[in-house]
C-alpha cells in the first residue's frame, strides 16, 4: 500500500478502531475522542474541523475485507516509535470512556500492544492510570 497518513490521522485511526471494535461508536466514546483532540498537546497543530472526515475515512477503510489490517498498516507506517505508547494510551482512554471495556475492545488493545511491541509493564501502567482517572467511587 502506497497511501500514507499523518501522525494525527494515525492516532485518530487508533481511537476509531477501538471505538468501532464492537460495531458501535457510542456517544461517550465520541465525546472522549473529541476531548482528546481538543486538549492533548499532540493535537495542538491539528484542526478539529478535520476530525469527522478523518474518522469517516478510517471507517470506510475498516469496511473493506482486510480493513483492520490496512488501518493497522497505515498507523504503523505513520507513527514513529516514540508515539507508540501515546497511541496505546489513547486507545485505552477511548475503551474506558463508557466505563465498560468489552471483549472486542480488549482484543484490539492486545493487537495494538503486539503491533507496537510495547512492554507489558508499560501497558499495565497506562491501563491502571486510565482506570484511576475514570473511577467514580
Amino acid at each position: 500500500m502506497n497511501q500514507t497518513i499523518s501522525h494525527h490521522a494515525a492516532l485518530i485511526y487508533v481511537m476509531v478502531i477501538v471505538s468501532a471494535a464492537d460495531r458501535s461508536m457510542n456517544d461517550a466514546e465520541l465525546r472522549r475522542i473529541g476531548s482528546i483532540i481538543r486538549n492533548l498537546p499532540i493535537f495542538a497543530d491539528f484542526s478539529e474541523e478535520n476530525l469527522i472526515s478523518t474518522a469517516q475515512t478510517c471507517a470506510q477503510i475498516l469496511d473493506d475485507d482486510e480493513g483492520l489490517e490496512t488501518v493497522l498498516g497505515l498507523v504503523s507506517g505513520a507513527l514513529p516509535e516514540k508515539l507508540h505508547d501515546t497511541a496505546y494510551a489513547l486507545a485505552v482512554e477511548v475503551a474506558a470512556s463508557d466505563l465498560n471495556v468489552n471483549t472486542e475492545e480488549l482484543r484490539i488493545l492486545q493487537i495494538l500492544r503486539n503491533r507496537f511491541g510495547l512492554d507489558r509493564l508499560v501497558c499495565a501502567g497506562i491501563e491502571r492510570t486510565v482506570l484511576a482517572r475514570h473511577r467514580t467511587n
